[in-house]
Formats: C-alpha cells, sequence, structure tokens
C-alpha cells in the first residue's frame, strides 16, 4: 500500500487522487491557523519554493481537533494562508487525523510511523509534553498525531519515510529532502 491509493478533497472541495503526486517527494502536514507552530506556514512555503522544481511537494490538511485550533471554514483557512503566508503548495479540505472519523490517508500515515517523542529543547515540546502528560500520563503511547505541525515525509513510491513531530526544526527535514533528491 501507498499514498498514492488515496482520494481526498482539495480546499475548494475538488477529488484529488494522491496518485497525481507519484514520482514525487511529498512532505504531508497537517495545520491550524491558530496554533504556536502556524508560524511554520511560512518555513514550509519557503522549503517547497526551494525544492518544488525538482519533484518536490508540500500537501497541507487543516485539522481542529487540537484545542480547536482550526475553527474556520476551508475557504477562510485557504485566504489566510495566502494572505498571512504566502502558501502556494497545496492545501487541502480540513479532515480529522485521529479517532474513528480519522481521514483514512492519516490512519494510514500513522499506522506507519509512531510517535516519535517531542524534541523536549523545544520551548513548545517542552509545554506540549507537560499538557498532554497532565491529561493522559500514556499520550506518548501510540500511533496517533499528538498535535499540529506534525510531518510525514513520502518518497517517490509513495510510502512513508519517516514521520516528524512540530517540535523537529525544518533544517532536519530539510537536510533529509536534500539527502533524498540528491539520490542518497
Amino acid at each position: 500500500m501507498s499514498i498514492h491509493e488515496f482520494t481526498v478533497k482539495s480546499i475548494d472541495g475538488k477529488e484529488i487522487s494522491l496518485s497525481d503526486y507519484a514520482g514525487k517527494l511529498v512532505l504531508i502536514v497537517n495545520t491550524a491557523s491558530k496554533c504556536g507552530f502556524t508560524p511554520q506556514y511560512e518555513e514550509l512555503e519557503s522549503l517547497y519554493s526551494r525544492y518544488r522544481d525538482r519533484d518536490f511537494v508540500i500537501l497541507g490538511f487543516p485539522c481542529n481537533q487540537f484545542l480547536n485550533q482550526e475553527p474556520e471554514s476551508n475557504e477562510k483557512i485557504q485566504e489566510f494562508c495566502r494572505l498571512t503566508y504566502g502558501v502556494s503548495f497545496p492545501m487541502f479540505a480540513k479532515v480529522e487525523v485521529n479517532g474513528a472519523g480519522a481521514s483514512p490517508l492519516f490512519a494510514y500515515l500513522t499506522s506507519q510511523k509512531p510517535f516519535q517523542g517531542f524534541d523536549l529543547k523545544h520551548p513548545i515540546g517542552k509545554k506540549l509534553d507537560e499538557i498532554l502528560s497532565s491529561e493522559n500520563e500514556n499520550y506518548a503511547e501510540g500511533n496517533d498525531i499528538k498535535w499540529n505541525f506534525t510531518k510525514f515525509l513520502i518518497g517517490k513510491n509513495g510510502e512513508v519515510i519517516v514521520r516528524y513531530e512540530p517540535t523537529t526544526g525544518i533544517s532536519e527535514i530539510e537536510d533529509n529532502i536534500k539527502r533524498i533528491l540528491n539520490g542518497k
């Protein structure tokens, strides 16, 4: 199985087969507009602009499952992303990433790569660990996405290579992208 077997809705409601991205290195991100990690949109757009001509694409999937940090409509999300961060990479309709209503794509992604733990040296990482462990001391177990801006790097064949938690620096992700695009 690979991501190429899934169909998703674009942010403007069109059905999109992820097989359209076969042969590309793909970074899938669950996003939110009112999150401490929202400024990552700018870093992601910069990453996309540097590598999009080298068969690399970022796919953004808004999600409102974490403290109601993406309450807006798809139209307002698209406008916010474009006007505030200049996002030009493909954005998709709002989805759930965990639980019974989880998008089949995200159920697949999380089944392929478990939670990696937050970088506790990251200022938000320590806070997230405190918040989530106070709600459930076993929060780190399992494959569920724990917060917004979790990322999955997908190979050109559609298989999941690695999962990045939101506290992973963009430079680390970029290093992996460069390495893969350079055939190493």
